[in-house]
């Protein structure tokens, strides 16, 4: 099996993608990213993360209806794929195995 490179930024918008699920689109996913980071994302660097991660098959996109709210645009939302899933698992298996493996003395710094 081919090793998953997940940047921690691309884990970040996969994440959040994942959790907003049916309501994430590229403005709710920077605003929880926000909130969850307390500080401002770019959109930018929220949409090449969101190119990258579909070029990957961890995401896919979906044009919605449009509304009057968005001014007769559509929003382009993003679905989380069970690709996606099974990066995050790889890499949270990874971080867990390193956590593990810690010294206690680098544990002790935590108290």
């Amino acid at each position: 099996m081919k090793k998953v490179t997940l940047g921690a930024f691309e884990e970040l918008v996969l994440l959040t993608a994942g959790v907003l699920q049916d309501n994430a689109y590229g403005v709710t996913i920077k605003l929880e990213l926000e909130r969850q980071l307390n500080k401002k994302i770019s959109l930018g660097a929220l949409y090449s993360a969101l190119q990258r991660l579909e070029e990957k098959g961890w995401v896919n996109s979906r044009i919605g209806g449009i509304t009057e709210k968005q001014g007769g645009r559509r929003k382009q939302y993003y679905d989380i794929t069970k690709e996606g899933m099974m990066a995050l698992d790889e890499v949270r298996a990874m971080r867990n195995s390193l956590f593990d493996r810690l010294p206690q003395t680098a544990i002790n710094l935590l108290k």
